[in-house]
């Protein structure tokens, strides 16, 4: 069995090193865990200087976290973000969650539902607090099962727009930089695009996230052109 597993990789120094310490651990093995050759996993790419991780992923959620902390509202709603998001905020407050492919979610304090962007099931001007993270950039490309709809992440917009109470909020995260379709993943847009589809909205605070993987609060607009692939974080008020 040890001599398939050896045929799979190349002979590395990695590959060494990872057969010396298993021959280092089974000579210092007090037989609490048995060490099966079917059993062994080797991962070769993960002893790094440093820990990796999504910086779109990890930052844009810890940045809603804070925002909706200072507002501190009595319910959130959010719509198709990362479900690290919901559950973890749930925690704190009442949260309705809605995706087009609903999440079986079993947490206290968390309702998952099925809900489409294009049309919200909330009256006009209701929603104290909303986000929509990382999301809108898919609406109408097909990617999760949506209909085709160049459109489609416009129409969504405007259902944001309109179940927002005045003076709600809405924290609101997408792809920055040269504007572009990569079909049928997303959209990536520039500062403008996005700030001239919210003019009655206040923007409370602009965050980014650059091509290397630096967050920055407050951010720079002018920094957005200069993105490839950056990760605007959006906080409007409606005015």
């Amino acid at each position: 069995m040890i001599g398939k597993i050896i045929n799979r990789f190349r002979k590395t120094e990695k590959q060494k090193q990872f057969y010396a310490e298993l021959n280092e651990f089974r000579k210092l093995s007090k037989n609490r865990f048995t060490i099966n050759d079917e059993d062994i996993k080797a991962c070769l790419y993960d002893a790094t200087a440093t820990t990796g991780f999504d910086a779109h992923y990890v930052y844009h959620p810890a940045w809603a976290s804070r925002i909706v902390k200072q507002i501190s509202p009595s319910k959130h709603i959010d719509i198709s973000s990362t479900l690290n998001f919901c559950t973890q905020l749930s925690a704190f407050l009442p949260v309705d969650f809605y995706d087009y492919r609903p999440a079986p979610l079993t947490l206290s304090n968390l309702k998952s539902m099925r809900g489409d962007l294009t049309a919200l099931p909330f009256a006009d001007s209701s929603v104290e607090s909303i986000s929509c993270m990382h999301t809108i950039e898919h609406i109408g490309l097909g990617r999760y099962g949506d209909p085709i709809d160049p459109d489609g992440d416009i129409k969504a917009i405007e259902e944001l727009k309109r179940v927002i109470a005045p003076n709600g909020n809405l924290l609101f995260v997408v792809p920055m930089g040269k504007p572009r379709i990569q079909f049928n993943a997303h959209r990536i847009y520039s500062f403008e695009m996005i700030e001239q589809l919210f003019p009655e909205f206040e923007l409370r605070n602009f965050s980014l996230v650059t091509d290397n993987n630096e967050f920055i609060w407050e951010a720079d607009t002018d920094l957005v052109s200069e993105q490839k692939y950056g990760c605007g974080c959006f906080w409007f008020v409606k005015k």
